[in-house]
């Protein structure tokens, strides 16, 4: 079992459409499954009625995920980002700065960073620096 992280907390999966992976797709799939290897730009071009785009994690060290959705994001995809695998509540701020609309994990993991951990960081635009700095500046 999974749990998905939202800035709400803890909560389970409603996806139920399944994920097809990215090198597996497609141009009628509505939900990728990404590794983090994937180049953002070859992804970008298969997103045309793409619902929801599950990116790797295979390490919480492995910050190539957060780029993927940077990107995605700049390039105007508007759909729903999931962040999947080992991400911890520490990153979560910024998984959800980089684009990244809610994490999924593990149960294990759940149990070791309890809900309260990632809540914690749920106010994730209110204490980066670029708001810090902004904050200086307009007063």
């Amino acid at each position: 079992m999974t749990v998905i992280v939202t800035d709400a907390g803890f909560g389970s999966d409603d996806w139920t459409k399944g994920f097809v992976p990215f090198s597996e797709a497609a141009n009628d799939v509505i939900s990728l499954d990404v590794a983090s290897d994937t180049d953002p730009a070859a992804l970008i071009e298969q997103l045309s009625g793409v619902e929801m785009v599950r990116v790797d994690f295979p390490s919480f060290a492995d910050g190539r995920g957060f780029t993927i959705a940077r990107q995605l994001r700049l390039a105007g995809y508007n759909g729903r980002l999931r962040a999947k695998g080992h991400v911890i509540s520490d990153q979560y701020a910024m998984a959800r700065r980089s684009g990244f609309d809610e994490v999924e994990i593990s149960d294990d993991l759940a149990a070791r960073q309890p809900e309260g951990e990632w809540q914690f960081r749920s106010d994730w635009r209110a204490h980066d620096y670029q708001t810090r700095m902004r904050g200086h500046n307009s007063a």
